[in-house]
C-alpha cells in the first residue's frame, strides 16, 4: 500500500483530496503546516507528497528544499499563484510536478498515479541490463541511484527519469514534446521553460559530464557520449 502525505492548510481541500486517494486504496497522512509535514516525513515511509506552497509555520518552498537534501520522493506542488516563475522555482527546488488551484481532485490523483507508476517500473529484480554506464555516469535502476566517477549524486525523481531516458536513447534527438509525454504523461499547458529548468538542474549535478546533454536548437536534446 502506497503512502501519500498531503500537506494543505485548508481543511476542506485536504479532506477532499484525502477521500480521493483513500478511495483508490492509498494510505494517507495529513499535515496542516510545514513543520508538521517534516515530522511526518521523518517518522513514516512516504511514497509521494502533495505539497501546498502557502503554508503556516514553514512554507512549501522550504519544506521541499529540506526534503530534497535527503530524499528523491516524488513531490507535487499545489499553487494558487499564476506566475510561471513561481512554478519554475518549485522545479528548481526539486518538485516533480505542480497543480494549480482550484484543481480537480481526479486530475491530482491521475498525476500522482503517473509519478508512482513511473517510479515503480524500476523496482524489478536485478538483472544485467538493470544498469547503464556511460563515461563515468553509472545508473542503477532497482536502487534508482546515480554514481558519477564513483561518487553518489542525488537526483530528484523527475531528473532521474529524464537522465535515464536520454541515456537509453543515446545519440537520438529527443524533442521537448517527447520528454513531456514520457515524463509527465499528460497534455502540457505551459511553455518549454519547465523542461529547460530540469535540464539545467541535471547539468549542474552532472558537473563536467554536463556536456553530454547536447541542446538541439528549437528541437530538444540528445545524450552524446563523445560530446
Amino acid at each position: 500500500m502506497k503512502t501519500i502525505l498531503i500537506v494543505e492548510d485548508e481543511e476542506i481541500l485536504r479532506e477532499i483530496s484525502k477521500d480521493y486517494f483513500l478511495s483508490e486504496g492509498y494510505k494517507v497522512l495529513e499535515a496542516a503546516d510545514g513543520k508538521a509535514a517534516l515530522l511526518l516525513f521523518q517518522e513514516h515511509e512516504v511514497d509521494l507528497i502533495v505539497l501546498d506552497i502557502m503554508l503556516p509555520e514553514l512554507d512549501g518552498w522550504s519544506v521541499c528544499r529540506r526534503i530534497r537534501k535527503s530524499s528523491d520522493v516524488p513531490i507535487i506542488m499545489l499553487t494558487a499563484r499564476v506566475d510561471e516563475d513561481d512554478t519554475l522555482l518549485g522545479f528548481e527546488l526539486g518538485a516533480d510536478d505542480y497543480v494549480t488551484k482550484p484543481y480537480s481532485p481526479p486530475v491530482l490523483l491521475a498525476r500522482a498515479k503517473r509519478l508512482l507508476e513511473s517510479r515503480s517500473k524500476n523496482g524489478k529484480p536485478a538483472k544485467p541490463d538493470d544498469s547503464i554506464e556511460v563515461r563515468g555516469i553509472k545508473v542503477h535502476f532497482p536502487s534508482r541511484t546515480v554514481m558519477i566517477d564513483g561518487t553518489l549524486v542525488n537526483f530528484t525523481h523527475t531528473e532521474f527519469e529524464i537522465l535515464t531516458y536520454l541515456m537509453e536513447n543515446q545519440g537520438i534527438v529527443i524533442t521537448r514534446e517527447q520528454l513531456i509525454t514520457k515524463i509527465w504523461g499528460y497534455e502540457y499547458a505551459g511553455d518549454d521553460r519547465t523542461v529547460n529548468t530540469h535540464i539545467r538542474n541535471l547539468r549542474t549535478k552532472l558537473g563536467d559530464k554536463a556536456t553530454m546533454i547536447v541542446t538541439i536548437v528549437r528541437t530538444g536534446y540528445k545524450f552524446e557520449a563523445h560530446a
